[in-house]
């Protein structure tokens, strides 16, 4: 596998369960990396200057054209690439404010919505989605308002996630 250098050891990117009213998850199949070919979900680096559950959103949008509100912190993802790279994801809760997938195909070959038990007997369903479905998608940690650490501190944004 190629390890992109540009983000340097320690990556942060986030990962969208992004389930409509019927139950259907929104899952896409990338054109590249270890998941080439297989059913995952939307996800993506954290940009400079934006938050978490900022950047789940905007990721969400640019690979599906689905705009989402998020629900709360549904889980982490964390692991060591080649053992030097700390490679970690925050795993989002999201709610699909449209249906309409208008597919990125610079990135991806593939978005529909599917149901969990297809992707449960689908063999290419990656091991993450397999894993959240059969765990039932808890504990979620909703985001808490209205919370400052203190003027000092110098934050433009503050969430917590309890």
């Amino acid at each position: 596998m190629r390890i992109s250098q540009d983000r340097g050891k320690v990556w942060l990117a986030v990962c969208g369960v992004v389930t409509d009213q019927d139950g259907n998850l929104l899952v896409v199949k990338k054109r590249y990396g270890g998941a080439k070919g297989k059913w995952t979900l939307p996800a993506g680096f954290v940009e400079p200057g934006e938050t978490l559950d900022e950047a789940i959103k905007r990721e969400v949008l640019e690979e599906t054209g689905i705009i989402c509100t998020v629900e709360g912190l549904l889980a982490v993802r964390t692991g060591v690439l080649q053992s030097t790279i700390s490679d970690n994801m925050m795993i989002f809760a999201c709610n699909p404010q449209n249906k309409t997938i208008c597919v990125q195909e610079k990135e991806l070959e593939e978005a529909c919505w599917m149901t969990p038990e297809s992707l449960i007997h689908d063999k290419r369903t990656s091991v993450m989605i397999t894993e959240l479905i059969q765990g039932g998608y808890r504990p979620l940690q909703k985001e808490v308002n209205a919370v400052n650490p203190g003027n000092q501190f110098g934050y433009t944004a503050y969430k917590l996630f309890l």
